[in-house]
């Protein structure tokens, strides 16, 4: 959700290290490589690989688009070290929407950095200009224009495909570039903030991500794309109800808002629905503990939330998860 109201010579070498030292409770950055052009299963076998054992780090990056990495920054002012997993988002309103170069040029450096790369979309409603306001993301659309939006050849459902062309030329770039990235589209379908959420079975927001790949990954070509399916920690529970198929999805994430972590039987519940794929949090507002991710750690990455990570966690709470030898750093992720 976008609101929460509880949604880069040895004096050099020794100057870094003596920084490190003096971050009480922060790591010291690994020297990061540069990430090599490679395709969406390099990602997916790494994650396969740190199964259990690690767990990327992450930090989302959202309004304004014009300062696309304001708190992965701040995480390497608190911590010492950058991120392994940087988040960006194509946004809504008019300034953002204008400034989407800003956000694939920023997505393609992070990735030249060395860390991985993931993108959402607080995408508007085709009923509705390609920008809009909040209001907008959070309206409701009827039944009678959903069953039109998810039935193809309708007006709505057209509206939707060229809705979705105009992320086109900026996955292309990503494509052209090599760069693998996590698409999280239609993010925390089971809650009803957004106009996509909220419609449970095979006719429902399941129905639209399975359209939304569809275009996207097979008539668009848009390959290089990791498809994240993203519920949120909803008490309602039933979010296999959501989930749209193995086909479509190729990391499974949940995101943590009812409560600070995940519960076990969640834990297990998005184990089961994902029958051996990655699973991931999607979103987390407070810092997970060394315990937390001891107690669950097939996590294989978090994305802490935009301005969440210095309102619900203190400076100390930051370094200490950045500290745990469990998390790895934008420096620890080795893509062949």
């Amino acid at each position: 959700m976008i609101t929460r109201p509880k949604r880069t010579a040895l004096g050099a070498g020794v100057a870094f290290l003596l920084a490190g030292v003096l971050a009480v409770g922060a790591p010291v950055a690994p020297p990061a490589e540069a990430f090599s052009p490679t395709g969406k299963s390099t990602v997916l076998n790494y994650l396969a690989s740190i199964k259990g054992q690690k767990i990327v780090s992450g930090q989302h990056n959202k309004e304004p688009a014009g300062q696309p990495n304001q708190y992965t920054q701040r995480v390497k002012d608190i911590t010492g070290v950058y991120p392994a997993l940087w988040g960006g988002d194509f946004l809504f309103a008019s300034s953002d929407v204008a400034n989407r170069q800003r956000v694939v040029d920023q997505a393609k450096t992070e990735w030249r950095n060395g860390a991985l790369v993931s993108l959402t979309w607080h995408v508007c409603p085709p009923t509705v200009a390609s920008s809009c306001s909040w209001n907008d993301v959070n309206a409701n659309l009827t039944d009678a224009q959903w069953s039109q939006l998810t039935t193809n050849g309708t007006a709505l459902n057209s509206a939707w495909k060229s809705r979705l062309d105009e992320i086109v030329p900026y996955l292309q770039q990503l494509k052209d570039a090599g760069v693998p990235a996590v698409f999280r589209p239609l993010h925390e379908m089971n809650e009803q903030w957004a106009w996509w959420g909220g419609r449970s079975g095979s006719s429902g927001s399941a129905k639209l991500y399975q359209i939304t790949r569809d275009h996207l990954a097979g008539t668009k070509g848009m390959t290089n794309l990791i498809w994240a399916w993203n519920v949120q920690d909803n008490p309602d529970g039933g979010l296999a109800g959501y989930y749209p198929g193995s086909s479509y999805v190729d990391v499974v994430t949940l995101d943590a808002w009812y409560k600070a972590f995940p519960s076990a039987s969640e834990y297990q519940t998005m184990q089961s629905i994902a029958a051996g794929k990655p699973i991931a949090l999607g979103e987390v507002g407070k810092m997970p503990t060394s315990s937390q991710l001891a107690s669950q750690p097939n996590w294989t990455w978090f994305m802490h939330w935009s301005e969440q990570l210095e309102s619900s966690n203190t400076q100390q709470a930051i370094k200490d998860t950045y500290s745990d030898p469990r998390v790895l750093h934008q420096g620890d992720v080795a893509i062949p």
